[in-house]
Order: C-alpha cells, then structure tokens, then sequence
C-alpha cells in the first residue's frame, strides 16, 4: 500500500512546538519531529481507545513487554526477555532516571560532543557529577560532505581524570552527525567501558531511522557481558512521529541494576499515558512496518537531496551525509555567518534551523537541518538560503 508522504497537514493552526515557535513567515526545520501523519495503525489503536472513553490508569502489559523483546529480535538478532524492559516517559526521561540508577556524586558522566543538548546537562539534573567531553573528530570526506568519527585516543584518555568515570551517554544513531556507528566502533567503546567498570547507556531512539544500506546494531546485543552494563533505550517516538505521547522503554538485561531503575522512576513519578502505551504497542507490532519501510526510501531521497543542493547551490557549506535520523549538519564557519548561522538564517531566509552551538564542543558555527518534512517544503526552505547567501 503506497503512503503518500509528498503532502502533510497543515500544523500552523494547531499547538505544534514546532510550528508555534516562530512567526508563521518562517519554514519551521528545526526540532526533530516529522511534519508527516503517524501511521494509519498507530491512528485507528489511539481512535479505538479514545471512542472506549474511559481513560484511568494504565501499566505495561506483559503483552506488550512482549512486544518490544520480539522487535528487537526480529531487526536485530538481540534476544531480549519481556522482563528486562521498563516503560518510560520518553528517552530523557530515561537516561536521567539511568543517572540517579548507577551514579554518585563525584562521578563522571562521558558524552561524545556535538550531542543532542539534554546530554550536556545530565550532570546538572542529578548534581555532583562531572561531564566529560569526548568529541566526535571531523573526517572531511569531499570538498562539501562531511563526516564523523570516533577519537578512541581521546575517548579513552577521558577515563583517566580525577572523577571516575561512572556512566557513558551513547547516542546511537548519534544526533546530529548522523552516524550508525558500525560493530567495530561499538565493540571498541564497548570494551573500554568494562575495563573501567563504566556503565553503558545507550539513547537508541533513532535506531529504526538507519537508512539503507546501514544497519542498527544494539550496543547490549554484541555480547552477555556488554548487555549485563547497558541500559538501552528505545521509543517509537522519531520513527512513527509520536514523540508528543512520550512514551519509551529501557532495556535492562541485570536484574539489580533493573530493580533499581524502576525504583528510581517510581521516585520521580515517571508514569508513561496510557494512550502513549496504545501508540508504543501498535507501532511495534508489526503492523507499521511498510509504511516505515516507504518512509525510510522518502528521508533516503530527501537526504540525498539536501547533500546534493548544499554541493550546487550553497557554497562554503559542507553537509553531512546522514547513515541515519533525518537530520543533516551544516558546517557554514568558512562563511562566517554572523552573529551564527542559526540567527542568520532566521532573520535573512526566514527558516528555523536548529543552533549548532546548543549542540557542545564542536558545534559552533554549525546549524542542523530537519529533512522529515515534505520535498515542496524543503526544496523552499533551501531555495531561501541560497538566495540570503546571495542577497
């Protein structure tokens, strides 16, 4: 059955964040959600509940502990119990709920910059610990693609400051390089983690937006014992265009670690809705999976196409070449747009990118741009930088 993702309704007139921010001359690209309807299962479960009418309280169902385990082995080989996954409000609520889990003041807690921005005060939120910064190196790869990868010198070096090194936020995929870090890279960080006694959470929210020809590979799945010090993170929220449902899982293979976290979330009553639960258990049933699989040959296009028009039409910017997310990075600090690209482009093309330096180290003079939206949409969008870089 072919979904149409070329339209999209109109979010203007409703409270869409992303939408709302700005003025409505301005084309909104900035936070990551999708401009596009979630998927017509995921619809009819959430109409069904809703017309029921009554709405009290819901738990997880063992059915759909069930639910999430199967996916996981069927996308990627990692058999994974019902009784290890946890429902959470969402992934942010998550890996704050991992921190007051596993660590204790004086701790560190290890990111890899530029990074999604509630990384970079993890920290703060639990209070005590020291966050330590192991940015992503820039691998020019053409004159106007860019790429990242991992510094294992400097990676590793960060375990050697005086805060021992408690907890590493992965992001993977990572947003917003666009990585899908490959076996090799996981295996290695993996590696370093246990021979420090570091614990492994792993922000996977991005994991069905791997784009062909890459593959996700689970952090926990490589082997028992990685598994038994990761707490792995997954939601339907960026693939099915959810994210306002809040609605996530952690994936907790150790038992105590496991009983921990649940108790740290009942402390901090973090209760997902119950039609966040609906959403969660359709999305993962199987039942949207060609609609993802035609949305994944949409972003595919649509990155492909950003890549493209930053080659031919915006030159001084290089872009990458996302393995996964819909989101591409723009690397504009050869045009020294001023006062950041992030305001340039606001004020002088009227589009809302997202502003590269809340992204940390490595992210000023940068701005990242939401491709999960209609081509008519983006083609604009893009149609408006170039003519400010002109103008």
């Amino acid at each position: 059955m072919p979904f149409d993702f070329s339209q999209a309704p109109d979010r203007s007139q409703t409270n869409s964040l992303k939408w709302t921010k700005y003025p409505p001359s301005v084309l909104p690209l900035w936070v990551a959600d999708m401009d596009f309807p979630a998927p017509p299962a995921i619809n009819q479960a959430l109409a069904q509940a809703v017309a029921h009418g009554v709405h009290g309280y819901e738990f997880p169902s063992r059915r759909l502990r069930q639910i999430v385990a199967t996916r996981m082995e069927r996308l990627y080989g990692w058999k994974v119990s019902p009784s290890w996954v946890t429902a959470t409000p969402g992934i942010i609520a998550g890996f704050n709920a991992a921190a007051w889990t596993v660590c204790e003041p004086g701790q560190g807690i290890l990111t890899q910059p530029p990074v999604y921005p509630p990384f970079l005060s993890l920290h703060k939120n639990i209070g005590g610990l020291t966050r330590q910064d192991a940015p992503l190196q820039e691998v020019p790869e053409t004159e106007h693609l860019l790429r990242y990868e991992i510094d294992f010198d400097h990676f590793e070096l960060m375990f050697d400051t005086d805060a021992p090194t408690r907890l590493f936020l992965l992001c993977n995929p990572h947003n917003p390089t666009g990585r899908a870090f490959s076996r090799e890279e996981l295996l290695k960080m993996a590696e370093i983690c246990l021979a420090h006694n570091t614990i492994i959470v792993s922000d996977e929210i991005h994991s069905e937006l791997t784009l062909p020809p890459h593959r996700h590979i689970p952090i926990a799945s490589l082997s028992p014992e990685i598994a038994a010090r990761t707490i792995t993170l997954v939601a339907p929220s960026k693939s099915f265009n959810v994210a306002g449902l809040f609605s996530g899982f952690a994936i907790i293979p150790d038992r105590d670690m496991r009983e921990n976290f649940r108790r740290a979330t009942e402390r901090l009553c973090m209760h997902v809705p119950s039609l966040g639960l609906t959403a969660a258990e359709a999305a993962f049933s199987g039942d949207c999976d060609e609609w993802l699989a035609e949305l994944l040959a949409y972003l595919a296009a649509n990155r492909d196409f950003v890549s493209e028009y930053v080659r031919a039409n915006l030159p001084g910017i290089r872009v990458t070449h996302p393995e996964a997310t819909y989101l591409s990075w723009l690397d504009c600090r050869a045009l020294n747009l001023a006062p950041d690209p992030y305001q340039f482009f606001l004020k002088k093309a009227k589009v809302a990118l997202s502003n590269g330096a809340d992204f940390g180290e490595g992210g000023q003079g940068f701005a990242r741009l939401n491709f999960g939206c209609p081509r008519s949409t983006l083609e604009e969008a893009l149609h408006r930088m170039k003519a400010s870089l002109i103008g």
